[in-house]
Parts: C-alpha cells; structure tokens; sequence
C-alpha cells in the first residue's frame, strides 16, 4: 500500500469503525425485557463509578490498570457497567471524587473528559455496555447539592464525614435541586454537552454509540419533600434526553422504595413516566439496618429474607409497569467489617450467592429483570492503609468505595477468588440463558 492510501485509509478510519461499532446495534426494551438485534439481552454487570477517572491522563489516570481490569471483568462474564459522566467541582471540597468533571458551571477538565471517552471506547472493544450515569443525589461527585450552590451561592450543609449537619438537612438541600430553575437549567447543558460530544478516541458521537445502554438521570434520585416536584422533573428531564438522543433508553437510577418512607421514593409510581424506558431498584442490606457484620450468623438469614422479598415486591411492580427492570446496586461488607484484601468474604459470598440466584431464576421464569449489578469493582487498586478503612485523598488509589466511605468497604478486589468465581458462575448461567433464548427465536 502506498503511502497515500496509508493516508486515505487513516483519514477515514473513525467513520469505519463508527460503522463497525454500530452495526452491533442499540439496546431497545419490548415490553418487559431487553433486546439488542433482535435478540434478548441478559447481564451480570458491575458498578465502575471511577472509570473515567481512571483513563484520564492527570493525577488519579491510569490507563494499564483500565484496561487490566476491563480484560479481567470481561474474563468473568461481566458485560455491563454503570459508570459516571458527571461529577461536579470545586476541588476544593472535602471528600469530593477529584479531579472533577466539570470544575465550575459549563467548565470541564479536557483530561478528564478524555478519560470519559477512553473508558467508552475501551468497553466498545470489549464488548461492553455502559449505563451512564449523569448527575448524583448524595455529595461525593457534587451532583444535585452541588448544582444548588452554583445556583444560589449557599453553603452545602454536609453530613459527616464531610460536615456537621445532619442527614436530613442534606437530603432536603440536595432535594431542592428539582425545582430550582437555574439548577436544573445547569444540568441540561451538561446534559446537551455529554449526549453530543464526540469521542476523540475512536470519532463516534456519544449518542450514536451503541456502547451506551442507557442514560441514567442520577445516582439515587429522591423525592424526599418534593415527591410531586420530583416526579416531574424525571418525566421531563428524560424526555429533554429522548429530544436529544433518539437511540439509547433512559432510566432513572432509583433505589426503588428503600427501606424508609422518609426517602420520598415511590418504585411504582415513579417509574410511570412514559419517557423512563426500564426500571431501577437497589439493595442496602446493612445500610438499611438489616444486617449486622459483627452478628452475621443471626442476621444474615433475615436480611437474605427481607432481600428477597424486596426484589421480589419490585419485579412484580416492574410486570405492572410493563417494563424491564434491574438490580444495579447490591452490596456487603467484608467478615467482620474488615476493609483489607486478604481477609474473609464468607458472608459476601453467601449473600452475593443467594441475590444472583434470585435474579437469575427470575429471568429463567420470564420475569422482568434481566440483569444485575454489584457494587463495586476495585480490581487492582488497594486501600491507601494496609487495614483499609481510611477515607480516600487525592493521590490514593481510585476503589469502588467513593471519597465520602471508608476504603475497602464494599469493594470487591481482583484477588477475592472466591467472590469472582460466584460472579462468574451466574454470568455464565445469564449468558446461556440468553444463548438459549436467542436460539428459541431463531
């Protein structure tokens, strides 16, 4: 080949592989389940906040470890992440995931970003799905409460660790985000700005790339007091992202009803947007007070009880609904509450057991859920203490546990053997089951 077809065939390599790429086809919901090409489309996934953060080229980068811990998530069967596409400044705030997105109002770190479109473009050579995720509920990316004090110059009352002031005071803070117009106004350009951004890396516009699965509106929305206000801004925000993005789904990355009322949630209700393609529940065992890793013999039996009959209440709202819906979050803590690699996962492996089988047997059934995502994937980082339990600064290695959480907490290492081959177990058993049902519509 002479050098100018070398040049011709470099000039237009991003449209080639845009083509590629896309003729894999875009995840779509009919009626209760999903479908890619045609054909059902089952799940396990994880949770991989720190991605983009991880294929930036500035401190906290580091590309050799994403792609290592892309091959080993690919290598268990895991083909779906739920990563973040926004995280708010200043960097100056405590216990904040750094360095940010977007450092002040419709300012973005370049390297950042272009950690953003790394990460897509190195799932797209995997295989891989991303539920995207575009605003937070809670602190530790800036999200809701950060908007609101770009808004109107207040001071986020933090809860600890970042602050004094109680959870409550926060929650109805962050709350307010839905019916402040100029930050709400706010997050649609960032919205606009991430759905019509081009990837550097590989040419392809966000919102033509089937990588994506689907936009998420935040991370665990809440009502709290402003429940109707709430469900308004879901219905009209997902529909702003439909008007901008004919291709992906939207959800809304709802807990679902969670363990209290005061959460403002409503799992039904809520998910009765017409713009909302797929529902969304999470599962907080020990968050929400029914497991105690100091006392797993007695309370992990009633926890996987009351587990199960959470996922199950959901599942059959989600047949009510119409629509698909997905564990994406679901976690425990190490034996003990210990935060370092090397000590026992027991009661995590019974418990990680016990929720993919349940999710699993309700996909076999015909059920509406058809996939699963633990949290979080940490791979190879490690706690910056050799115990763990330290909160994270800048400088230490990115976990799945964000800023505002002890180290070690809830992540799952590369080196939890026994942890990773119950992930693997039941990636393989949705992966048949979707071959199986693939061959049945044939």
């Amino acid at each position: 080949m002479n050098i100018r077809l070398i040049l011709i065939a470099l000039l237009f390599f991003p449209a080639m592989l845009s083509w590629a790429q896309g003729s894999k086809g875009f995840i779509k919901v009919a009626n209760t389940q999903f479908e890619r090409d045609s054909a059902p489309y089952y799940f396990i996934g994880a949770n991989y906040w720190y991605g983009m953060n991880l294929g930036a080229t500035t401190t906290g980068g580091n590309r050799e470890r994403l792609q290592q811990e892309l091959d080993q998530l690919k290598q268990l069967g895991v083909t779906n992440l739920r990563i973040m596409a926004g995280s708010e400044g200043p960097d100056t705030e405590p216990h904040r995931a750094k360095p940010s997105l977007q450092p002040s109002p419709g300012k973005y770190n370049a390297q950042v970003l272009e950690g953003l479109d790394y990460l897509l473009a190195e799932m797209a050579k995997r295989d891989m799905t991303a539920v995207v995720v575009l605003n937070n509920f809670w602190e530790w990316s800036g999200g809701m409460g950060q908007y609101v004090s770009w808004a109107t110059g207040d001071t986020i009352p933090y809860a600890p660790p970042a602050g004094t002031s109680s959870w409550d005071d926060f929650q109805r803070f962050s709350a307010s985000f839905y019916n402040n117009k100029k930050a709400t106004k706010l997050y649609r350009k960032h919205l606009n700005f991430i759905i019509n951004r081009e990837n550097k890396i590989n040419g392809i516009k966000y919102k033509n790339d089937p990588t994506v699965m689907a936009w998420q509106l935040g991370n665990e929305p809440r009502g709290y007091n402003n429940k109707e206000t709430y469900r308004k801004w879901v219905h009209e925000t997902a529909g702003y992202i439909k008007k901008l993005d004919k291709n992906h789904l939207v959800s809304i990355g709802s807990e679902g009803n969670t363990s209290s009322h005061h959460a403002g949630n409503d799992f039904y209700e809520d998910h009765q947007s017409k713009n909302i393609d797929y529902a969304t529940m999470h599962i907080w065992i020990q968050n929400w007070g029914w497991f105690d890793p100091h006392k797993a013999a007695e309370t992990m039996p009633g926890a996987v009880e009351k587990a199960t009959a959470y996922l199950n209440e959901h599942v059959a709202a989600a047949q009510r609904l119409n629509k698909p819906v997905v564990l994406e979050e679901f976690g425990v803590a190490r034996d003990n509450e210990t935060f370092a690699t090397g000590t026992p996962t027991d009661a995590r492996d019974a418990f990680y057991r016990r929720i993919f089988e349940a999710v699993y047997n309700q996909a076999k059934a015909g059920k509406p859920i058809a996939g699963a995502n633990f949290w979080a994937y940490s791979g190879a980082g490690r706690p910056a203490a050799a115990e763990g339990g330290n909160y994270w600064k800048v400088g230490d290695n990115l976990l799945g546990d964000p800023p505002h959480e002890k180290q070690g907490w809830y992540s799952v290492f590369d080196s939890d053997a026994s942890t990773l081959a119950i992930i693997q177990k039941y990636a393989e058993l949705m992966q048949r089951l979707q071959a199986k049902a693939e061959a049945a519509a044939e």
